[in-house]
């Protein structure tokens, strides 16, 4: 891993997932992005420049904020943003740093044609290490994302806190490919020089011609760890052990509930049956996702599975032999588990290309914060509401 400690900050370029460290004094002054990037020393949107003229943006996310789970992809290149509007009282753009009037800016222009786009201020994403105020470098950032349209990249979601309602904006960015960039190419931007010699190739094809170059990597490792694969914040914990909880006395039930979270993470489901307990063939759920749109689309067949395990208790080989076993002919398989894999297991998936998809207890949570349901009453209201049969 890169570091580039304190002192160094002034003439550092920026390199993906290297870590740049602040002073060690206790107060927002050790901040390091003031001296990497000429920017403030707080607050989640920072920038250089005028909000009418920016020069750069710098984001800062935590990733650990249950209610707004910004997220990255790292195989896609794909980073999730929400906005700073996130209590109640106010409207959507009216928030004290205007991080929300700056997103609808620099999507706007990132939508508009090229000139527009050469007014577009490069977007620096970092994310909070948890060591005092030392930050994690996660990319150069462009507006949008390939295959979402101009309408679905910017959001204003609702949300409800203390009895009422208010909106916060969901932003797709694109990470582009670009590992380094040069220390030359941030001190043009500090100085306000936006045609720069130095900035990187990705970022000069997606200002010519709004074509997104993403970071795409691949994992290493096809399988999962059981660390993976289980929630590490206490809040996540508490949520799988409600979930768990609820189906305690009615394990059948938690078949509806997996059907419903196979749902939100594959939205192309056109349907999705539970089947009979006594006769379900090995099988909990049928159903179809549609692939493509119009006449043109067609129809995939999958089987899912459903095993509502303690965090303990990790699915093994033999309940995976049960669901490809009865795998028909074209079709793929949907384990959903409260639990995890089993290393075994999952690397037999894996080495003999099962065509199984695994959502494991933090797929679910992840899943369900980015549908809303960040916190245990949250979840639990959920539950009493759509699957009330657990308490009979």
């Amino acid at each position: 891993m890169t570091i580039f400690h304190a002192s160094e900050l002034g003439t550092a370029g920026l390199h993906v997932d290297a870590i740049y460290e602040g002073l060690k004094r206790g107060n927002a002054g050790d901040d390091p992005l003031g001296p990497l990037l000429q920017v403030s020393n707080s607050g989640g949107f920072r920038y250089r420049g005028s909000i009418d003229r920016l020069n750069l943006v710098v984001l800062t996310t935590s990733m650990n904020d249950p209610d707004w789970p910004d997220a990255l992809d790292a195989e896609t290149g794909t980073f999730t943003y929400f906005g700073d509007n996130k209590e109640p009282g106010r409207g959507l753009h009216e928030t004290p740093r205007r991080g929300n009037d700056l997103l609808r800016r620099i999507f706007d222009l990132a939508h508009g044609s090229e000139a527009d786009r050469r007014r577009m201020p490069p977007v620096f994403a970092f994310a909070t290490t948890g060591n005092w105020r030392d930050v994690r470098f996660l990319g150069l950032a462009v507006p949008g994302a390939l295959n979402v349209r101009p309408a679905e990249d910017l959001v204003a979601v609702w949300k409800f806190k203390r009895g009422l309602r208010f909106q916060n904006y969901r932003a797709l960015f694109t990470i582009l490919d670009a590992g380094h960039l040069s220390r030359a190419w941030l001190d043009d931007l500090i100085a306000g020089i936006g045609t720069s010699p130095h900035a990187p190739s990705a970022w000069k094809q997606w200002i010519a011609s709004g074509t997104y170059r993403p970071l795409i990597s691949e994992r290493s490792i096809e399988h999962r760890s059981r660390q993976e694969q289980l929630p590490t914040d206490d809040v996540g914990k508490r949520i799988i052990s409600a979930i768990h909880g609820h189906f305690a006395d009615a394990p059948h039930a938690f078949e509806h509930c997996a059907a419903s979270l196979a749902k939100l993470v594959l939205p192309d489901v056109a349907q999705l049956d539970v089947t009979r307990p006594s006769r379900d063939g090995g099988r909990d759920a049928l159903g179809k996702v549609r692939l493509g749109s119009g006449p043109g689309a067609i129809m995939i067949d999958f089987a899912l599975e459903a095993k509502c395990y303690g965090s303990t208790n990790s699915v093994g080989v033999r309940e995976l032999s049960r669901l490809i076993s009865r795998l028909r002919h074209r079709q793929f398989g949907i384990l959903v588990t409260t639990s995890y894999v089993d290393l075994q297991a999952y690397r037999e998936i894996k080495e003999d290309q099962h065509p199984i998809m695994i959502i494991a207890a933090a797929d679910i949570v992840s899943t369900l914060r980015a549908h809303g349901l960040g916190d245990v009453t949250a979840v639990k209201n959920w539950l009493e509401t759509e699957f009330p049969v657990a308490q009979n």
